[in-house]
């Protein structure tokens, strides 16, 4: 039956019957009631099929648009990544969480949750258990912020820029980015996932850093898909004959995205927030809720914009 309702779940998503929210909440559902039967090869595959999936949205966006955000998050980008890293470091003393575990947290809140956390790990030489426990806080948190973000920025009737930017700032995950963004509209997928792949981008130089201060051999895993993504944008702005294909690509990537949503929700269940503990998970949602409010904060009072 498990397998069944697995299944069935994919094709619901994969066909566009479900929204990218409801697939999430989909998986969330079937994790804590079932047995996932496939565990591990749906967190290589939504990884993967994330990665895919920014591509495709990138044939949806324009350059000069990608250039103007970009330059601008970027900065935005610096000073919260230093900012919750060094948050991060204190929390992580004051609960007595060990330190890698702590360091994978504070990455993972800082650049872009699960991709950083798995880029950054090898190169810290963290062991199996210390990359469970920080993927599964950065993983519970990430379903939290798809749900709540939207309502939030309904709420409080930020903009479409306004919430775009704060997703981008504020959540872990770039696919938890996309999800929440594309709920809210069109505009805030596109501030959204721009600034969120410029804050992306520092996991080139966390990893450079890590594997200097560990004297470590370990292969870093480079971000090319951003790079895709680009490439995709530049053709969407510059060569319009192919309008018609790009259409079709952009739409295969949200019904990726939205697939990637309904395998990230069926990984969570009661067993992966047993493995995570109380302290990190602890120290991740004190971190977390600090960057977010800040963050939003600082939107609304007009001190962060583009």
């Amino acid at each position: 039956m498990a397998q069944n309702l697995f299944f069935a779940g994919l094709i619901l998503a994969a066909t566009g019957l479900l929204s990218p929210p409801l697939a999430l909440v989909a998986g969330l559902v079937y994790g804590f009631i079932f047995t996932h039967p496939y565990h591990l090869d749906a967190r290589r595959l939504s990884k993967l099929l994330l990665q895919v999936s920014v591509v495709g949205l990138g044939f949806g966006m324009d350059l000069q648009q990608i250039i103007r955000v970009g330059r601008t998050g970027f900065l935005y980008t610096a000073a919260s990544i230093t900012f919750a890293m060094l948050l991060g470091w204190g929390l992580g003393k004051v609960l007595d969480v060990k330190q890698r575990i702590s360091f994978l947290i504070s990455a993972g809140t800082a650049i872009c949750g699960g991709s950083a956390i798995a880029a950054i790990a090898p190169i810290s030489n963290a062991s199996e258990e210390e990359i469970a426990v920080s993927l599964g806080t950065v993983f519970v948190l990430n379903s939290i912020a798809l749900i709540a973000f939207p309502i939030i920025g309904n709420m409080l009737h930020l903009s479409q820029t306004q919430f775009g930017l704060w997703s981008a700032l504020a959540i872990h995950d770039t696919s938890s980015v996309v999800g929440a963004a594309a709920k809210f509209g069109a505009v805030a997928l596109a501030v959204g996932t721009t600034v969120k792949l410029a804050r992306a981008l520092w996991i080139v130089p966390m990893s450079i850093g890590t594997s200097a201060l560990n004297k470590s051999k370990a292969r870093i895993q480079w971000p090319w898909f951003i790079l895709f993504f680009c490439l995709a944008a530049v053709a969407n702005t510059y060569i319009h004959a192919l309008q018609p294909v790009y259409t079709q690509l952009k739409h295969l990537g949200v019904i990726g995205l939205t697939v990637t949503l309904f395998l990230i929700g069926t990984g969570l269940s009661k067993k992966t927030l047993r493995e995570v503990g109380v302290r990190p998970l602890l120290q991740g949602i004190l971190l977390w809720l600090v960057v977010a409010a800040g963050s939003l904060a600082l939107i609304r009072a007009g001190w962060i914009s583009l």
